[in-house]
């Protein structure tokens, strides 16, 4: 008894060293000095940009060349210091590249945005508080499609340029802004191509940033302060197609286990045994950002996952939100089989959708397929090519202490934390070119956010996108604390 109570005490001595070691990560800065940003005028050049229906349809016949040619027209007329001082490339017809010279040759900046946005549902539009492509501004929102994703950043990186042009700043080291205009259906004709031109360039940024986290009020359970969530890494993606072959007939004679049967069995196998969860992927840098803010019970556990993961991991398992970050994720999304009640089909089909934890690649993941499967009578292809989740970014380098200090002066009491992306972005199309790819849009984001992403009443307040603008002004003025190296080989990138 002794010697148990003994070890107790030792374990307990442990857990508590290790909670009082987890101290703060979080950057002490001075609240940023004011940046006047006029919100209405800001306002109206976004909601300008946003009457411009630049879709991106699966359906490559329904692009509208006019609109986006109708969007590069409007932005040359709204933001004429920009056009004049920075170098602007017209890539794959639609994409822009613009170039910001700067006083010295330290590795460059690149932020990153897209033009296109996704159609609106067919028979929703009248759900709209406003119409979707009207730019309506109305109780302190901006509306529209496309303020949340993605032309709220771009437009609010054009003004943060526009306003320190005007003030005379010139930058110490190059920018560089690549906006795609298919970035919804893959980025395969503006991003990838913008990337492989920017290695041909030898391009080596010291920091690229995309689209991805945001800051979220009353979304991450325990922390009571607004949490901004930079994306370290995304997650890949593959659909399998799993297929069943039957010998048809009439349904009054079924054998033992008819196509759709067999193909049911093999999904239900698919969910009920998922890919293992793994915390370490992103997840656990994140917990070491926020952990030590958090009361001291929900501390020790975090400064304790040697101990306490299995807990937490199963705990996280519990929501579909939480479980979608620790483990890749297993969607079943299509089933078909049969064209009548009576009649048995010859052959059944499903499709189900992964997305894939950094640590996991598309191979692997077919694997667990086949081996969870199981069944010589389910044949597993997959449905596209897919990609592998993205290289993870670190979160102890100048990059990224740059991006956590310009939130917090430019968002006093907001606090930092490195997060997995679970959704794609162009930024996967840039790792190559540098390990220093983040994901992150200074966008507050609350409860009531989450539908409007690719979704109904997409709006944007007015005065959260003049933060946005005071957020790019701080990093842009803020870059000489980035190393001044070259960082990484642009000659990988593209391939």
């Amino acid at each position: 008894m002794a010697v148990l109570t003994a070890g107790l005490l030792l374990l307990a001595g442990v857990l508590v060293a290790r909670t009082l070691r987890a101290t703060s990560r979080q950057v002490a800065v001075e609240p940023a000095a004011g940046v006047t940003v006029d919100a209405a005028a800001a306002a109206e050049g976004l909601a300008g940009a946003l009457r411009f229906r630049t879709v991106s349809y699966q359906d490559p016949a329904q692009f509208d060349a006019a609109q986006f040619r109708g969007l590069h027209a409007y932005l040359e007329q709204r933001f004429p210091r920009l056009h004049r001082a920075l170098r602007r490339e017209v890539v794959s017809d639609y994409s822009l590249l613009y170039t910001w010279e700067g006083r010295g040759s330290a590795a460059p900046v690149l932020l990153l945005g897209h033009l296109d946005v996704v159609p609106i549902e067919a028979g929703t539009e009248a759900q709209w508080h406003e119409p979707p492509f009207g730019g309506v501004i109305a109780d302190g929102y901006i509306w529209g499609r496309g303020t949340i994703d993605d032309k709220g950043s771009v437009v609010a990186i054009l003004e943060a340029i526009e306003l320190l042009l005007g003030a005379g700043f010139e930058p110490s080291r190059t920018v560089i802004l690549a906006f795609g205009h298919d970035e919804e259906v893959s980025g395969r004709h503006g991003a990838m191509v913008m990337a492989r031109r920017l290695a041909e360039r030898d391009i080596a940024p010291a920091l690229v940033l995309d689209e991805g986290g945001s800051i979220l009020e009353g979304l991450v359970p325990g922390v009571a302060a607004p949490v901004a969530s930079i994306g370290l890494a995304e997650k890949g993606y593959v659909s399998v197609e799993l297929t069943a072959q039957g010998s048809g007939g009439h349904s009054s004679i079924p054998p033992r286990r008819t196509a759709i049967g067999v193909l049911s069995q093999a999904v239900d196998r698919l969910q009920t045994q998922p890919v293992p969860s793994n915390l370490d992927a992103a997840m656990s840098q994140s917990f070491a950002h926020l952990g030590p803010e958090l009361p001291f019970p929900t501390r020790l556990v975090f400064a304790n996952l040697w101990l306490f993961g299995p807990l937490v991991a199963h705990q996280m398992s519990a929501a579909p939100a939480t479980n979608a970050i620790i483990r890749t994720t297993t969607a079943p999304t299509m089933f078909q089989g049969g064209v009548k009640e009576n009649q048995l089909p010859q052959v059944a089909r499903a499709v189900v959708n992964f997305r894939i934890l950094p640590g996991e690649t598309v191979e692997t993941v077919l694997q667990h397929v086949r081996d969870t499967v199981a069944d010589p009578e389910v044949a597993v292809t997959t449905l596209g090519e897919g990609n592998d989740p993205s290289p993870v970014s670190p979160s102890d380098g100048a990059a990224f202490d740059l991006l956590a200090r310009t939130v917090r002066a430019t968002f006093p009491g907001t606090l930092v934390a490195p997060f997995l992306v679970l959704g794609g972005t162009d930024a996967r199309h840039y790792t190559g070119l540098t390990p220093n790819v983040y994901r992150f849009v200074p966008m507050r984001t609350r409860p009531d956010d989450l539908p409007r992403f690719h979704g109904t009443n997409e709006r944007l307040g007015v005065e959260d996108y003049a933060g946005m603008i005071r957020f790019y002004v701080g990093l842009l003025r803020g870059m000489d604390g980035l190393s001044a190296e070259p960082v990484g080989a642009g000659a990988e990138a593209g391939r």
